[in-house]
């Protein structure tokens, strides 16, 4: 008890001199003299410290509106009308009611069948009829219910739910209002607590520089902290949770030694295809795998050198041993402007204009296919391409090297790898790693370049490759399983995913 005294904060000392059974918030505010939210926040504190209850109370209250407040007053406008017939048959002109209250009346009394209406001329006359000489006589009930208003909506009579069903649809005469009514009840500990002494004026609230100086802290009880208060969430600014991962790889690679590579988005078939062995009739440059420009639809191709020795090199395999690919390369075709297809069309120019032998780079590109969007498939994606230039490789290197990433960085439980086929690579493998909801999923491919491709560049050492769907390793590294809300817009999940 002596440390739920020492928690309590100012308000709620000032309120517990107040606390009893069954006590309502308006009482507590006016015995307390507090204001009401000063009063709500404290009695929400000590309903966490385990002192007391807060019981709700909801119920829908009928209340007089406007137009209510009017009519209890002056009388409802049938009636008035009626009482206006009573001492003759009246032209509408000659009525004293406004426009829509002699409207609203009409229609009333018609359904009561308390008056006539016929034609005087061009104008409508009305007669009260003996009916309507009835209803005079006696209180109405909806009169009886403007002059009892405020009641509760679920404890009205069968006269008084029948006046409100007249009446809730007519103009601001009536309203139904949510009233919300507040009491507490004392736990055992809030019992307990109350026959405690205590003096607001005997715990401090915070330490000052004065009073260390002067001393005067000394012997005195300090508020202690609640921990276990409830406090409002806060949402500080972060990095989207993606970019935090990607910055996270782009890191690593770089204290690894990697040099990160650089290009355009917009690229030319050369660098995206033709560099990479890719013959110019492969499927993949159709349309239907690959994204073109309409306009511009042609750019720039690199030195001449380096276009003689692609082009011989799909022409009847250069230098290399090759046959090629046995046509007649046309330079247009490798002109022709695209977005980024993969990201190994950077690697395949970062090679083209030299690379330091032995050496290591990558590059964390944005690539675009068309594709079907589902839960692991996306039009516009990242791509993690990645090289290493050097005598002492072999395919063995490059298989550990990929299991190390997809475990240590993505956080994949299990690796496979499958034999694959990719134009510019030989050996070729396609990984996949298994999501505990999706089972198992492909995360890249990699290989060793073809000599066709790097040895007419100048590079005469092996060099393995590969080119890793990044978003799809995040999905592991981020604990989820659809890969579009790795660019999602749900502020939920952005605000509660965890920093990785």
């Amino acid at each position: 008890m002596a440390n739920l005294l020492s928690s309590l904060h100012p308000l709620e000392r000032k309120l517990l001199p107040h606390l009893k059974d069954n006590a309502s918030l308006d009482e507590l505010v006016k015995s307390s003299g507090m204001q009401e939210v000063e009063v709500m926040r404290a009695l929400q504190w000590l309903e966490n410290k385990g002192v007391l209850k807060i019981n709700l109370n909801v119920k829908e209250v009928v209340e007089l509106d406007t137009n209510g407040e009017k009519y209890k007053e002056k009388g409802l406008p049938e009636i008035r009308l009626l009482k206006e017939l009573k001492n003759g048959d009246k032209k509408i002109s000659d009525l004293s009611l406004d426009k829509d209250e002699i409207n609203i009346s009409i229609g009333a009394l018609k359904k009561k069948a308390a008056i006539n209406i016929s034609k005087d001329g061009n104008e409508l006359k009305l007669s009260i009829t003996e009916q309507g000489k009835k209803l005079l006589d006696k209180e109405s009930f909806e009169e009886k219910l403007l002059n009892d208003l405020p009641l509760e909506l679920s404890k009205l009579k069968p006269e008084e739910k029948f006046a409100y069903d007249n009446l809730k649809n007519r103009r601001n005469i009536i309203k139904t209002e949510i009233v919300k009514h507040r009491t507490i009840s004392l736990t055992a500990r809030g019992k307990e607590l109350l026959k405690q002494k205590f003096d607001e004026k005997d715990v401090i609230e915070k330490l000052t520089s004065s009073m260390i100086k002067d001393g005067s802290w000394k012997g005195k009880t300090f508020r202690a902290y609640d921990i276990k208060a409830t406090v409002p969430k806060l949402f500080a600014g972060k990095r989207q949770p993606y970019l935090i991962f990607l910055n996270d790889i782009r890191s690593r690679l770089l204290a690894l030694g990697f040099k990160e590579m650089k290009g355009p988005l917009i690229e030319t078939e050369f660098y995206n295809f033709d560099v990479l062995f890719q013959p110019q009739n492969h499927p993949a440059r159709t349309w239907t795998d690959t994204y073109h420009l309409k306009n511009p639809v042609y750019g720039n191709l690199p030195k001449k050198n380096v276009v003689n020795a692609v082009k011989n090199a799909h022409e009847n395999g250069a230098n290399t041993g090759s046959n090629g690919w046995g046509y007649k390369w046309d330079p247009k075709i490798a002109s022709q402007l695209m977005p980024r297809a993969h990201g190994t069309a950077i690697s395949g120019r970062t090679i083209a204009n030299g690379i330091e032998v032995p050496g290591k780079y990558f590059a964390i590109a944005r690539c675009y296919r068309p594709d079907v969007l589902d839960a692991t498939h996306l039009i516009e994606f990242n791509q993690m391409e990645g090289f290493v230039a050097d005598d002492s490789i072999n395919f063995k290197t490059l298989l550990g090297i990929l299991k190390q990433f997809a475990i240590e960085v993505a956080g994949a439980e299990k690796v496979k790898f499958y034999p694959d086929y990719y134009p510019f690579t030989e050996p070729s493998v396609q990984m996949s790693a298994k999501h505990p909801e999706l089972g198992w999923v492909e995360f890249g491919g990699a290989g060793l370049f073809r000599p066709e491709m790097v040895e007419p560049l100048g590079v005469n050492v092996p060099v393995m490759a590969w080119g890793l769907g990044i978003d799809r390793l995040a999905m592991f590294k981020l604990g989820i399983n659809d890969i579009r809300y790795l660019f999602s817009s749900d502020l939920k999940w952005l605000r509660e995913m965890g920093v990785v």
